[in-house]
């Protein structure tokens, strides 16, 4: 079991003071993202539904609801919230499609407010902590199907809290233990379109509180969770990976630098389509009236996840975010990938439908699988798009990085126009917020006196 007890002791250990600003400024980046899917997701579908079943459960109230306002038990508090940041699948992500910060994010909150209040530096290590380790437990995972966020978000979950509430070694190391057990879910929730894509989000973040809190309590877990015969690394890596690649270098190497912020507001796997059309259409003019076909080329494991024929459903919104038809149409049709282009009058418009048609998606068994990086840099996130015009003309463009990937990062800019999207998206609800005091706030975090100050600016005026 060393190589638990080195994970336990490096997240118990660790202090601000000991972590890189880089990291730290990614960290910054990641807060600021889910702040804004927040606000700006907190009336998606679903989000009204599951903030009245948290007040029906009621119970001691001990963390808030975001945007709703209200306080319950700080699991569910993380649960509720999870939900709501994640519901516009514009929050942080890390290939092959694990979503960090929507859960990590709301436990933080959730655990200040729980341990009665949490400085600025104590808080943003407790989160590049949490985000390191789930990181680390991704890299060395082999899915086939299991949903990233689900198996691995929740460590982060439970080392952000257990982090905030100040647990020892043994406590941290059960905390991590119990949170291998809770893992799990799978990506048909994300094919199918269904709503347990945001619940699964939701999961990570209450499970990865309660973990922390009944490691707190003395409750264990099973300490071979990675190593272990039917460990970690069985379960979910194949036996593909040794131990010491979770541990490697710890507080040198910095697996949560590989966050990637997206640019657009749909599934990761979506991204270098959206890219590819767009430029394609600024350089060669291209419009709905005269291209004739589209044919977007995908990696096996993109396609199972968003290749398959686009159809609203009955959840349009995420339908539309898991569909590279859905987004490739949309950006030819309205020259961007914005919010509000996924909402159902958009995502119905028989304009949509038309172009759908025109849209073909295959996948290649030479573009590589996740962590195989393949020939001229080619990544499972690589893309070739061949357009044909109706006068015969074609045009090819290849992406092999979307931009907002570590290696094609979003400016200070981009970030900015990420979070004002948001903040647009929310106030078509009636709901305003102080952007220049979260924005004053989250920028400059590592010097609140207690991370609990943003809570408030997280309620509408």
């Amino acid at each position: 079991m060393e190589t638990e007890r080195r994970l336990a002791r490096y997240v118990s250990d660790s202090t601000y003071g000991d972590l890189p600003q880089e990291t730290v400024d990614i960290i910054k980046k990641m807060v600021l993202a889910i702040v804004g899917t927040t606000i700006a997701g907190a009336a998606e579908q679903g989000c009204e539904a599951l903030v009245a079943q948290v007040r029906e459960w009621a119970g001691k109230e001990e963390a808030t609801i975001l945007v709703y306002g209200g306080k319950v038990p700080a699991y569910n508090a993380a649960l509720v919230n999870g939900f709501i940041a994640r519901a516009l699948d514009f929050c942080d992500a890390m290939s092959p499609g694990l979503h960090i910060g929507a859960s990590a994010v709301p436990v933080a909150l959730a655990a200040a407010e729980l341990a009665g209040g949490c400085s600025g530096e104590a808080f943003l290590a407790a989160l590049v902590l949490g985000a390191e380790t789930a990181a680390r437990m991704n890299f060395v995972s082999d899915y086939d199907g299991f949903e990233p966020t689900g198996v691995c978000s929740i460590f982060a979950a439970a080392v952000t809290a257990g982090s905030i509430l100040r647990l020892n070694h043994e406590q941290m190391l059960h905390a991590l233990a119990l949170a291998f057990n809770k893992a799990g879910g799978s990506f048909q929730s994300n094919i199918d379109g269904s709503l347990a894509v945001r619940t699964m989000q939701g999961f990570a973040a209450q499970g990865g509180l309660v973990c922390a809190q009944l490691a707190q309590r003395g409750i264990t877990g099973p300490e071979n969770f990675i190593e272990g015969i039917y460990g970690y690394l069985h379960l979910y890596g194949k036996d593909k990976f040794r131990p010491e690649s979770v541990v490697s270098e710890l507080g040198q190497r910095f697996d949560a630098n590989k966050t990637i912020f997206k640019r657009f507001p749909s599934c990761g796997c979506t991204l270098s389509s959206t890219d590819a059309i767009l430029d394609l259409a600024k350089e060669k003019n291209l419009t709905p009236d005269n291209v004739a076909s589209v044919e977007v080329t995908v990696s096996p494991y993109a396609y199972k996840i968003v290749g398959h024929q686009f159809e609203p459903g009955d959840t349009p919104k995420v339908n539309a975010q898991f569909s590279i038809q859905y987004c490739v149409a949309n950006a030819l049709l309205r020259g961007s990938s914005k919010l509000t282009h996924f909402d159902e009058p958009c995502v119905m418009d028989d304009r949509i439908a038309e172009l759908v048609r025109r849209i073909h998606v295959s996948a290649d068994p030479a573009l590589p699988e996740p962590g195989k990086p393949g020939a001229a840099g080619s990544t499972h996130l690589s893309v070739r798009v061949k357009v044909t015009t109706k006068d015969g003309s074609v045009y090819h463009k290849n992406v092999d990085v979307p931009r907002g990937n570590p290696r094609n990062p979003l400016s200070d800019e981009e970030h900015m126009v990420r979070f004002y999207d948001c903040v647009d998206y929310a106030r078509k609800g009636s709901r305003k917020y102080d952007t220049d005091r979260i924005l004053s706030l989250v920028t400059g975090l590592e010097k609140a006196e207690d991370a609990r100050s943003l809570i408030p600016l997280l309620l509408p005026a």
